[in-house]
C-alpha cells in the first residue's frame, strides 16, 4: 500500500508524505528552492517501488540528500538503491552508528540480530542532535529521540509545528523498545522522549508508520498508557516484540514453510532470546509454532497446510 498524503492533513508546501505499508517506513520528501531531501528510505524489498515513488514526486529532478532518522532496516533498507540511482546523493544518519556503517559491522547494527536484510550503503555525514538544518524550504530542529532506538532522532519544524517523529510516537503507540530486548534500559528513555514531544507542542505529527495526525495529546496519552503497561509487565513487552519480529518477516516472506521458519529462528539472536524467555519450557521449534499460533489467533496470519501465510 502507498498513499500520497495531501488532503487528509494539511501539510506545509514542499512537504510530501509517501505513506507506506508496515514493512517499509513512510518516506517524507522535502522540496523547495534548495536541494531535495528524502527522510527514510523503506525496506530493501520495496526499493524499486521507493525509486519509482521518489522519481514521480520529484518530476525528473535529482534527489540531493537522504536522511535516516535511525538505522532499522525498514527505515534505511532503500539507501543502497537510492545511492546507486543518484550517484551524487549525500546520506546523513544520526552519529551513534556511523562507524558501524563504515565498517559494516553486523554485530553492532541491528540487521543480523533481527533477522532482517539491508544492503550495504555509505554515510557521508552525521545528523547531529541539537542542530538546526535547512531542508527543502524550511528550517528544522534535530532532536535526539532515544527509547525505541537509542540513536534515533526526530525532526521538528517550529513555524508550522510539524514533527517527523519516526518510531518515537505513532497515532496508537510507538515502536518496540529494542534496548530492553538485550537487557539495557529503554522504557525511561521512551517516557523522556514522549515528554519532549509534549514540550515541543507539535500541531501535526508525521510518524514513521501510519498516516499523519493532529490529535497529538490523545496519541501521547495512548503511548504513555502503553508504556506504563510495559513497565509494569516487561514480559508483555517481550511477547509483543517477538510477535512484531515474526510479523515483520512474514510481511517480507508472505508465506513460509516450517523448515525455513525454524532456520530463521535459529539464525536470529533476538528471536531465540525472546522465545527462551516467553516459552522457557519449549524447544525453539515448538516455541516458534506457539508464537505463530498467537499471530493466527490475532488474525495476522493463517496456516495453510504446512505453510504460515501473512494475513
Amino acid at each position: 500500500m502507498v498513499t500520497v498524503v495531501q488532503q487528509a492533513v494539511q501539510l506545509p508546501p514542499g512537504v510530501t508524505v509517501l505513506e507506506r505499508g508496515w514493512l517499509s517506513s513512510n518516506n517524507i520528501l522535502l522540496s523547495g528552492e534548495g536541494p531535495s531531501v528524502l527522510v527514510d528510505s523503506g525496506y530493501c524489498s520495496h526499493s524499486a517501488q521507493t525509486l519509482q515513488l521518489v522519481e514521480a514526486a520529484l518530476g525528473g529532478r535529482p534527489l540531493d540528500l537522504l536522511l535516516n532518522t535511525h538505522l532499522h532496516s525498514d527505515h534505511c533498507g532503500g539507501n543502497a538503491a537510492l545511492q546507486a540511482h543518484y550517484p551524487a546523493l549525500q546520506t546523513h544518519i544520526p552519529p551513534g552508528q556511523a562507524q558501524a556503517v563504515a565498517d559494516w559491522d553486523g554485530h553492532a547494527l541491528s540487521f543480523d540480530a533481527t533477522g532482517q536484510r539491508c544492503p550495504r550503503f555509505r554515510v557521508d555525514a552525521c545528523l547531529q542532535p541539537g542542530s538546526q538544518v535547512r531542508l527543502g524550504a524550511l528550517d528544522w530542529q534535530v532532536h535526539a529521540a532515544p527509547g525505541h532506538d537509542n540513536e534515533s532522532v526526530m525532526l521538528f519544524e517550529p513555524h508550522h509545528r510539524l514533527l517527523l517523529s519516526a518510531d518515537a510516537l505513532w497515532q496508537n503507540g510507538f515502536g518496540v523498545v529494542f534496548p530492553e530486548l538485550v537487557g539495557e534500559p529503554g522504557f525511561e528513555a521512551v517516557g523522556q522522549t514522549l515528554d519532549l514531544i509534549e514540550a515541543l507542542q507539535p500541531a501535526i505529527v508525521v510518524p514513521g508508520h501510519g498516516a499523519p495526525f493532529v490529535d497529538v495529546a490523545d496519541a501521547l496519552a495512548r503511548a504513555r498508557k502503553r508504556l506504563q503497561g510495559f513497565v509494569a509487565d516487561p514480559l508483555r513487552h517481550r511477547q509483543h516484540a517477538a510477535k512484531v519480529l515474526l510479523k515483520f518477516k512474514l510481511l517480507e516472506w508472505q508465506s513460509v514453510d516450517q523448515a525455513v521458519l525454524l532456520a530463521w529462528g535459529q539464525a536470529t539472536p533476538y528471536v531465540g532470546r525472546l522465545l527462551a524467555q516467553i516459552f522457557p519450557q519449549l524447544e525453539l521449534a515448538q516455541a516458534l509454532q506457539a508464537l505463530a499460533q498467537e499471530l493466527v489467533r490475532a488474525g495476522a496470519a493463517s496456516w495453510q497446510g504446512e505453510q504460515l501465510h501473512n494475513a
